[in-house]
């Protein structure tokens, strides 16, 4: 996974999407008028199983659940917040209600969710895409930290057919998971870090952050939570209570629906001690103001300072 550094989720995913489409004729790649470098040799090799629908995100959806109920393998391609607000109704309709009588394998590829286009402003941000894709029925939310999470779901997303929704950073991100012998991708978390009293959990790029807060805070445990509906629960609980607080890290608005909800919804049905003590993310509000994503975190308490601070008011 080295060669896959320096490469955006979007680029290792339609790689490993190119290289099964050799062998596996029932796939299919749609794009809602969006590029990529690795998308150019995918569109030139596979001209009879590439559809460039131009930018109709619902028309999109629409092709791909046809696809898919003649049993077709489906990947579809948007930029995150038009892939999940645009085509919400189109989404409901045809994937997740349709599913629940006939499968169908479609995966929809978000790019530039949370903060990614920080310098694009609200129009562009993505906040709301874990909240309201964990609400459908039947679908499967991969929110990946890096590259080899993203390179192991190609198997899955052609294996599982139930409709899914990959949520990637538009930006390169160290890999975290390279040297990891021992994952489990359907459990859905790992626990990166072992800690004592206190536990991160976070998804996507929020657990680079919290990786870095440990540098800081060497007793401080984190796990990071990919696979955002469904995950291991019971094993994720088994993991949470080993420590008395629990704070949650998410790059999207807290307190409806996100990873705070579903975390703090494992605590109560376990009837955990476990104390949720904070909720990161973004508060009930539009991000207006102009700046990188830095910027936009220490805004909202959700940069590694404010998230330090937090940690060592616990500790006193």
């Amino acid at each position: 996974m080295s060669s896959n550094q320096l490469k955006t989720m979007r680029d290792i995913f339609i790689d490993g999407v190119y290289e099964k489409m050799k062998k596996n004729k029932q796939i299919f790649f749609l794009s809602a008028d969006f590029g990529a470098p690795a998308l150019d040799k995918l569109r030139k090799d596979f001209k009879d199983r590439f559809i460039n629908v131009g930018i109709a995100e619902q028309n999109l959806i629409n092709i791909a659940a046809g696809l898919a109920l003649e049993n077709y393998i489906v990947y579809a391609f948007a930029i995150a917040p038009f892939m999940t607000m645009r085509t919400y109704e189109q989404i409901r309709q045809n994937l997740s209600i349709s599913s629940q009588i006939n499968p169908v394998n479609v995966n929809l590829i978000g790019v530039g969710t949370g903060l990614s286009y920080d310098l694009s402003g609200p129009s562009h941000h993505c906040l709301e895409d874990i909240s309201i894709m964990r609400l459908l029925p039947n679908f499967i939310v991969f929110s990946p930290s890096d590259g080899k999470l993203v390179d192991e779901f190609v198997d899955y997303s052609i294996r599982i057919k139930k409709p899914k929704y990959l949520r990637f950073d538009s930006k390169p991100l160290p890999l975290l998971y390279d040297e990891i012998q021992d994952l489990n991708l359907e459990n859905g978390f790992y626990e990166l870090k072992k800690g004592k009293k206190i536990c991160l959990v976070s998804t996507g790029y929020m657990t680079h952050t919290a990786l870095r807060v440990a540098k800081k805070i060497n007793d401080i445990g984190i796990v990071d939570a990919f696979i955002l509906k469904p995950l291991n629960e019971k094993l994720l609980f088994k993991t949470l209570a080993k420590y008395d607080y629990v704070i949650t890290i998410e790059e999207g608005f807290i307190n409806n629906g996100g990873l705070d909800s579903l975390i703090s919804k494992i605590l109560h049905d376990n009837q955990s001690n476990v104390k949720l003590i904070n909720r990161l993310g973004i508060n009930d509000k539009h991000i207006f103001d102009l700046g990188e994503r830095d910027y936009l975190h220490k805004l909202n308490n959700c940069d590694k300072e404010s998230i330090i601070k937090i940690i060592r008011d616990i500790n006193e």
